[in-house]
């Protein structure tokens, strides 16, 4: 008997709504802010049939159990910039990161897409997908001193460098909101709150 071939879906076009990021939610904060923490405990309490998904990032540094992201080399980076690749990319702190142009197609079945994104780097967020929802996560400065020297990634002087851009401002587009999102306590309350803008960003 011959295989029966069953034809792969085919993915939802994108549309005008998909494109102007109706359903994004630009998700940034200070590094050591808690970002990615909130985005892991936020993933275990989805439920099974929930459409929200967080986009991982693609960054040119090793990966680590405490975020959801892909290391590629410079070349690589490069390379996937030249394909168009990458809905979104910018360059921080020595390293390039990127959000791949697979979110259109989720934002086009009409899922809840969280980025884990960049302030310094909203305009661009903001100018591609104009009907963003932006969150900044804001953190205690003491908080947010201990959480760098504890995760262990940077020296001491990177680490004050950190400190100083956090309280640096950042540019936001004249028709862009931001809402801030406190986490100076259990990541758990954060990430409930954060959960709930999620979901109410699904459609009806």
């Amino acid at each position: 008997m011959d295989p029966i071939f069953i034809a792969p879906a085919a993915a939802p076009s994108v549309t005008k709504e998909a494109q102007r990021g109706q359903r994004l939610l630009y998700l940034m904060g200070a590094s050591g802010s808690g970002k990615d923490t909130l985005l892991r405990h936020l993933r275990t309490t989805l439920q099974p049939d929930e459409p929200v998904l967080v986009a991982h990032r693609y960054i040119t540094r090793p990966s680590s159990a405490d975020e959801s992201s892909v290391a590629l080399s410079n070349a690589e980076f490069q390379r996937r910039i030249d394909l168009g690749c990458f809905a979104l990319h910018w360059h921080s702190h020595g390293l390039h990161y990127g959000i791949g142009i697979e979110i259109d197609t989720w934002l086009a079945g009409n899922a809840v897409v969280i980025i884990n994104g960049s302030r310094a780097h909203l305009a661009l967020a903001h100018a591609r997908y104009p009907h963003l929802t932006a969150i900044e996560v804001t953190t205690h400065p003491d908080v947010l001193a201990a959480r760098l020297r504890q995760r262990g990634r940077e020296t001491l002087a990177q680490i004050q460098a950190r400190l100083e851009k956090a309280v640096q401002p950042y540019p936001i587009p004249a028709t862009c909101s931001v809402s801030s999102l406190p986490n100076n306590t259990a990541p758990e309350d954060a990430a409930r709150q954060l959960l709930k803008i999620a979901r109410s960003l699904l459609p009806a």
